[in-house]
């Protein structure tokens, strides 16, 4: 007798139906292999743990308000041959996010610096991380529409509790009243230390791209130098 059907009310139920994906291909695993009921129990909960894992990395991807799928896979170091990767590397750990301090990625435009910054958020997503990418404008924007509708207060809560916050294009625009407040008081929440600058700079990871742009490609002349180093200058605050 088939017990799946019996089985499928009472799963939705304590909601874990989600292992009715995989319920029939580890039973037939289970009788080929002959496994004990313990080890049979314990891939159908694993199963579901990953599936449960999965959806919350998509959610959290979702949110995360990338403009594409950037990865340190598709990144490409050859464009920038004398780059440390193995540093470049290191904030993906996301050690930064623990330790409270920021990345700040640097360079001429069309260097890779946005594509690193979502590499890294990627990187933060699949560790467990909540996070938002967002430019500079954009954040901006929210803060003032936020408190032109009275709801500024708590728009800066929820910025200020992200784990991560990757802005993009920071420092393109000279920030003016009262958008600098709006910048000091986010940032301000976020750190407890010195001033605005002092408090992105301070203890900061600063990743330096000194190439040619990728959008323009063109021949990498000898002399060209790419650094990663902890203390220094963009994405993350």
């Amino acid at each position: 007798m088939n017990p799946i059907p019996e089985l499928i009310p009472l799963l939705k139920q304590l909601r874990l139906s989600g292992i009715l994906d995989s319920l029939e291909a580890r039973n037939r695993e289970a009788i080929d292999r002959k496994l004990a009921y313990t080890d049979f129990l314990s891939l159908l909960v694993h199963d579901e743990v990953a599936r449960r894992d999965q959806k919350k990395l998509a959610q959290r991807l979702r949110r995360a308000n990338f403009r594409s799928q950037k990865t340190l896979e598709g990144f490409d170091f050859d464009r920038l041959p004398t780059l440390n990767r193995a540093l470049v590397h290191d904030p993906a750990t996301g050690r930064f996010v623990g330790e409270q301090v920021a990345v700040l990625i640097v360079g001429p435009c069309g260097t890779g610096k946005s594509h690193l910054a979502q590499a890294i958020g990627h990187c933060a997503a699949r560790q467990g991380h909540d996070l938002l990418f967002t430019t500079q404008t954009q954040l901006l924007a929210s803060l003032r529409n936020a408190f032109g509708v009275g709801n500024y207060e708590r728009k800066l809560q929820t910025l200020a509790h992200l784990p991560l916050l990757i802005i993009d294009d920071f420092g393109l625009k000279p920030l003016r009243p009262p958008e600098d407040e709006a910048f000091h008081d986010l940032v301000a929440e976020r750190y407890e230390r010195a001033a605005t600058l002092d408090r992105i700079r301070h203890g900061a990871y600063r990743v330096v791209l000194d190439g040619d742009s990728f959008r323009n490609p063109k021949p990498i002349g000898e002399g060209q130098k790419n650094s990663v180093e902890k203390g220094g200058k963009s994405a993350h605050a």
